[in-house]
């Protein structure tokens, strides 16, 4: 929410009449990605917009089009979802899960490098999403740290597909390669093919960037990093960074390698990797060391005793027994034959010789070996006490760096607590609040509470470290500019950068043009509704509903049914009730008068209205029985509102009296009893 809509026209636009555009969120070569609420299903979405000097490439509008169908095959906790795909006056559009949060480019420029369990943790997400596209054989081919979405809530999900195609379809067309240069895989530098291996690529050179902070080629060219793709190998992290552990070494090394067939075959492939060499790591597979099994004792000769028979054998057994390498230690006796070995408890056999005639003395090979022996002993004493004191010194760094004084702890999370609270918080850990506290303006913490920490929360410190608690001084108090009377687009470019735009409301106002701001209204510090216009300033970031018109009710007067009912269904509203009554001006079928139902109307308030029937009939009264004279008759036919016509009197005598205030009426035309209607004319009949 971060751009003007007098700068992007996109910004409060209805799109399918369904996707109302609030804000943009980012923008990239093919397509801008905006924030939208979809008024049907009243959710957020992120609708993706394809850019309108390309609506006329078919090349770049089929490829756009390609991501919502590579998009909506996958269904997996780590992809991002895709809801709708459509095109309205040239523009396509994609309509994804609203992800908020941050990328893992936005985590690196942050933190330059994570730790190996951090990476472990996002890689084995990215992978799991990668690998469920792969079997359902997508290729996603472009691999990149702004593609890879950490959302607020800790889900890690993989998006923009927009370059994704059918493993089957791996070559690359056009003259221009695809993807992020300092991503893509030896093959698609050099032959333009792509499969699940480059993607398993694009990862590696994730997961080295990942560790290290930075990628592993560089260059002021683009070529320059394509040809170190092509001709050289990605070095190990732990060469740029130590503490890096071998096994995730070997991991890059594996991924990136520059033929495709030394690489994992998919994304599955490298889980289970992942997966295997965690469970080795918590001790789950164990490799036993057996001792040598062939191991010959040296024996005394015949005329020894029994106890020196025993030293001896002591001592070979502990002698090839304390031979580090050896497989079969086998003595060289000073004989000039050799033997087999005695059996056990026997005190004869061969064995080395004597020297001369003194008994209990070995011969030079023997005595050289017994003293290989007694060194080994002794040089195993001092390496038993060399490992026990550096086993205690070692623990008392362990107790001094952990639970002692010198460990490290997490900052514990106070936000939203009070200055008290938090020092008892603080202290708990071994850490003390520092004597002077700072302020900020929070539009989430409540006014005297807690903010923030410096260092931030989850932090890990020395114990004893100084940690600054930052006090909330409420929201920051913005002024509203002019809001009602002012077109929507107006007041939305106005408000959306400072306060959080709910869905509009919609009403019908005679007075007030359409798209033309009503009302305002925000919430005051108790939850309740607050009129933004009877105020100056208002908290940023709270929330603003506009009551927007939507014009003056369709007048349906003088309209027919049919043609009331397609009006208002067009603007949103529904017809009501029907009522009939004669009317002397209004045609049959057509409305006489409309009503609405409730005030202010709104999409679908229903309109009753009142139809015609026509004129009222009359019934001709018989003026002749009631021997009305002519004049009488004129002003009873008259006053039902029928016009009266008399034939002339061809009689001479007429003319010397007043014939019509004399003359009876002896008949009508129409007869009496007819019906007529008024206006029509009623011929009087008389004798003459």
């Amino acid at each position: 929410m971060t751009t003007n809509a007098a700068t992007d026209p996109m910004i409060g636009r209805m799109i399918d009449q369904r996707y109302r555009v609030r804000s943009r969120i980012a923008r990239g070569g093919m397509a801008t990605v905006y924030l939208a609420t979809d008024v049907r299903l009243e959710r957020r979405v992120a609708i993706k917009i394809m850019h309108g000097h390309l609506a006329d490439d078919q090349a770049f509008r089929e490829r756009f089009i390609q991501e919502a169908r590579s998009a909506a095959r996958l269904s997996h906790p780590n992809l991002v979802g895709v809801y709708d795909q459509g095109a309205e006056d040239d523009t396509a559009y994609i309509v994804m899960e609203y992800i908020p949060g941050i990328t893992l480019r936005d985590l690196l420029q942050e933190h330059h490098a994570l730790t190996p369990e951090q990476a472990t943790d996002i890689l084995r997400a990215v992978l799991a999403g990668l690998a469920s596209a792969h079997r359902a054989g997508i290729v996603h081919r472009d691999l990149k740290p702004e593609n890879v979405l950490l959302a607020d809530d800790g889900r890690i999900k993989l998006g923009d597909f927009g370059l994704a195609r059918a493993t089957t379809a791996n070559t690359a067309t056009g003259a221009a390669l695809l993807g992020t240069i300092a991503y893509l895989s030896p093959e698609l530098v050099t032959r333009g093919a792509a499969d699940s291996r480059s993607d398993i690529y694009a990862l590696g050179i994730m997961l080295y960037e990942m560790l290290t902070g930075e990628q592993p080629y560089k260059g002021e060219q683009p070529m320059q990093i394509a040809y170190q793709h092509a001709n050289d190998t990605v070095p190990v992290p732990s060469a740029a960074v130590s503490g890096v552990p071998p096994e995730l070494d070997e991991l890059v090394a594996w991924s990136t390698a520059r033929d495709p067939e030394d690489r994992p075959r998919d994304a599955r492939e490298m889980l289970d990797h992942m997966a295997g060499n965690q469970q080795r790591a918590t001790g789950q597979y164990r490799t036993a060391v057996l001792r040598p099994e062939n191991a010959t004792a040296i024996l005394p000769s015949g005329g020894g005793t029994t106890a020196g028979v025993g030293a001896a054998a002591a001592g070979a057994r502990a002698a090839a027994a304390e031979a580090p390498a050896a497989t079969d230690a086998t003595a060289i006796i000073d004989s000039p034959e050799r033997s087999r070995p005695a059996a056990r408890g026997r005190n004869t056999g061969p064995g080395p010789r004597r020297t001369g005639a003194q008994p209990g003395v070995l011969s030079p090979a023997g005595q050289r070996l017994a003293d290989l022996s007694a060194k080994r002993r002794k040089r195993g004493w001092i390496a038993l006490s060399v490992f026990v004191v550096l086993l205690l010194i070692g623990a008392g760094f362990g107790w001094y760096f952990g639970p002692g004084p010198g460990g490290n702890v997490r900052i514990p999370e106070v936000t939203g607590k009070s200055v008290s609270q938090a020092r008892q918080l603080l202290e708990a850990q071994g850490l003390h609040a520092a004597s002077k506290t700072g302020t900020r303006f929070d539009a989430v913490v409540a006014k005297g509470q807690v903010s923030i920490t410096k260092p931030a929360a989850k932090r890990e410190v020395q114990k004893g470290t100084a940690v600054q608690l930052v006090v909330s001084n409420g929201p920051k108090m913005i002024a509203l500019p002019t809001i009602v009377g002012q077109p929507i687009s107006t007041v939305t470019a106005a408000l959306d950068d400072d306060f959080e735009l709910q869905d509009n409301r919609y009403e019908f106002s005679a007075d007030v043009p359409k798209d033309t701001v009503i009302a305002a209204t925000g919430r005051a510090s108790g939850g309740k509704a607050l009129d933004l216009t009877s105020v100056k300033a208002y908290g940023e970031t709270g929330p603003v509903t506009l009551t927007v018109s939507l014009g003056a009710v369709p007048d349906v007067v003088g309209k027919t049914v049919d043609q009331a009912t397609a009006e208002l269904d067009a603007a949103g509203l529904i017809l009501g009730a029907r009522t009939e009554e004669y009317d002397e001006s209004v045609p049959t079928g057509q409305i006489v008068s409309a009503a609405v139902q409730d005030s202010p109307a709104v999409r679908g308030t229903a309109i009753d209205v009142v139809v015609s029937k026509g004129p009222t009939p009359i019934t001709l009264p018989d003026v002749a029985a009631e021997k009305l004279t002519i004049n009488q008759a004129s002003a009873t036919l008259e006053g039902l509102g029928l016009k009266v016509s008399v034939p002339d009197c061809t009689n001479i005598l007429c003319g010397f009296y007043d014939w019509k205030s004399t003359l009876p009426v002896t008949g009508t035309d129409p007869g009496f009893g007819a019906t007529v209607y008024r206006g029509d004319t009623v011929t009087l009949s008389y004798d003459q």
